[in-house]
């Protein structure tokens, strides 16, 4: 039988088909191919996850459509019952007459038992299920050779393929994207089951795909989705590597707005104002230190007095850490404690003391610290206070001259840092740290939280610095919150204790192109074979992998679509095109470009 329509024949608007088609017995012939269809009837008892994959990464034109349909309660229950009624009357006549026991009904009627039991306590349900086969090749000849290599790989995973014969149309469109089923061909699969033969189910992860999955790509090496949940990992660090120009901040940012999508707040610490255009499209903060009008207190406290006590005694070491990395050295002891006294006096000079009920006053500031060090007799008092005057009357004054301006809040915090001298990115990105902790650890507002902190070098390179990263590494799952460290350094990174300690408690590594000259320290950091080691060496922008411990790594290349691209691209050639389309192509939604506050007036909690 043959169906043919004229090109010119077609009406406006109707959907595109071929030419001429051609059914036959077992085939169906389309003007540059054919094509022969099969319907799986047969399963081995017992699956693992992604046991599919060997068909879903056939080499040759091969689709594969699962049509899934669920069978309610009432009619699962209904089945089992007549299911189990049958196989224990046929063991029962079996015994009667001396037969010998039937090992596979016994096998199945504990199979059903089992249904019946899970499907009672609600653990699971029942569906139909129909796994169909289409084989396409150029002409005839190849298709036979194609239908005996996959009918052999099918036997292998011991599935039973049957030809649609007298029914190859139905076979042909069952196979396409229309959501039907023609054939009908349907076997009757629990939950688990199920899942182990969805087509996402990646052999390379064995981690349970959960609330908070995100798409991470497609598999370098099969035709799978490399679905991954960072908040069902031993903890929810990671650690994204790899060299300029390879895609670490468009991956990272590509996390960042799916993981939007599943309700977790996200906190970012830009030093080049690259999450500006994702955060006017989802309604998010920015926030500009180093602009003209923009005051940061390091000194302010929570006025909550619900807090610990504590409080000023913490907030007392992350100024001594601050003023280290100022200076950009490490304190001695005379100096450290010439430091804290004088803090401790500073406080108490603007009416703060332990007492919370204290901590509503108008927070003392930074000149007021070279004040009372100043009138310090010690000598590492006077040389403490020359040094932070380049702070208070210099060229860096202007961030620290004044009260907070304002407090940030929101879904999606972004901390740019690109308007700050490269002398003070350091200082910048640990106060800004200081800021988001303050949000992570308040446990009134305890929710899953991520803490991005890009180019990660720029605070890896001092000793303070290091040393609050590695902290904020240790402590952020007990506050339900992952720290993302995305660095091009490896030096900076692996190159010190701290570094490969924070390494050490990241459950997820992604590693993108490395430079030749850094692989050889990747590879023994994260243990890298002879083949992954040539992979990131080789591999092209946007192909990575996923390190997360000895069982679970796969390489996969990064997907998204037109529209995240649009959010996330840095590439100066499309922000060009984007930027020509016109103010309303970047116009913000609820977007705000405010000042930056270090306190959160419901608590505190620093990882010092």
């Amino acid at each position: 039988m043959k169906l043919r329509r004229r090109r010119n024949d077609r009406a406006p608007g109707t959907l595109l088909h071929p030419a001429a088609l051609q059914i036959g017995t077992r085939t169906v012939t389309l003007p540059n191919a054919v094509s022969a269809s099969f319907a799986v009837t047969g399963y081995p008892r017992e699956v693992s996850a992604g046991w599919l994959e060997p068909l879903l990464t056939y080499p040759g034109h091969l689709d594969v459509s699962l049509h899934i349909q669920p069978i309610p309660q009432q009619v699962a229950a209904m089945r089992l019952r007549r299911q189990l009624a049958r196989l224990e009357s046929a063991s029962r006549a079996d015994a009667q007459r001396g037969k010998l026991a039937d090992f596979a009904a016994e096998a199945a009627a504990d199979d059903a038992t089992d249904l019946a039991d899970s499907l009672a306590r609600g653990h699971g349900r029942l569906f139909k299920v129909g796994l169909y086969l289409t084989i396409h090749a150029p002409s005839e000849p190849e298709l036979a050779a194609e239908i005996e290599r996959v009918r052999a790989l099918a036997s292998s995973l011991l599935l039973d393929a049957q030809p649609a014969t007298f029914r190859a149309l139905q076979g042909w469109t069952t196979n396409l994207p229309l959501g039907v089923d023609s054939l009908g061909a349907t076997r009757t699969f629990d939950t688990a089951a199920l899942a182990a033969a969805f087509p996402f189910t990646s052999p390379d992860l064995p981690s349970e795909v959960g609330e908070t999955s995100v798409l991470y790509g497609l598999s370098a090496t099969s035709c799978g989705v490399i679905l991954w949940d960072r908040y069902a990992q031993d903890n929810h660090n990671s650690v994204v590597l790899a060299r300029s120009g390879a895609g670490k901040s468009f991956f990272t940012k590509l996390e960042t707005l799916r993981l939007l999508y599943q309700g977790v707040e996200v906190a970012v610490v830009d030093p080049e104002d690259e999450y500006a255009r994702l955060a006017r499209a989802v309604g998010g903060t920015c926030l500009h230190l180093g602009a003209a009008g923009v005051r940061w207190n390091p000194f302010d406290l929570p006025a909550s007095q619900s807090s610990r006590d504590d409080v000023l005694s913490r907030r007392a070491m992350f100024l001594q850490t601050l003023i280290a990395t100022m200076l950009g050295d490490q304190l001695g002891p005379q100096a450290r404690a010439v430091l804290d006294s004088a803090i401790v006096a500073t406080y108490q000079a603007a009416g703060i003391t332990r007492d919370p009920t204290t901590w509503t006053r108008p927070a003392p500031l930074l000149t007021d610290l070279v004040t009372t060090l100043t009138r310090n007799t010690s000598p590492a008092g006077a040389e403490l206070a020359a040094q932070l005057a380049p702070y208070v009357s210099g060229s860096y004054r202007e961030l620290f001259d004044g009260p907070t301006t304002t407090s940030p809040s929101g879904h999606l915090i972004v901390f740019s840092l690109r308007d700050l001298p490269e002398e003070m990115k350091a200082v910048g990105t640990l106060l800004a740290l200081d800021a988001i902790w303050r949000q992570v650890a308040n446990p009134s507002h305890r929710r899953k939280r991520l803490v991005v902190v890009d180019e990660a070098w720029l605070l890896m390179k001092e000793p303070e610095g290091a040393r609050f990263l590695f902290r904020m590494a240790k402590a952020a799952r007990k506050h339900w919150a992952g720290l993302a460290v995305v660095t091009q350094d490896a030096a900076d990174l692996l190159g010190s204790e701290l570094g490969q300690a924070i390494v050490a408690n990241a459950a997820n590594q992604i590693l993108l192109r490395q430079a030749p000259q850094a692989i050889g320290a990747v590879g023994d950091a994260f243990d890298l074979t002879d083949g992954e080691r040539q992979f990131l060496l080789t591999a092209e922008r946007g192909e990575a992998l996923l390190v997360a411990g000895p069982a679970s790594r796969a390489a996969f290349h990064v997907i998204a679509s037109p529209q995240e691209i649009e959010l996330i691209t840095t590439d100066p050639a499309q922000l060009h095109r984007l930027d020509q389309q016109g103010p309303e192509a970047a116009r913000p939604t609820s977007f705000t470009e405010i000042g930056i506050a270090d306190h959160d007036d419901d608590g505190e909690s620093d990882p010092l």
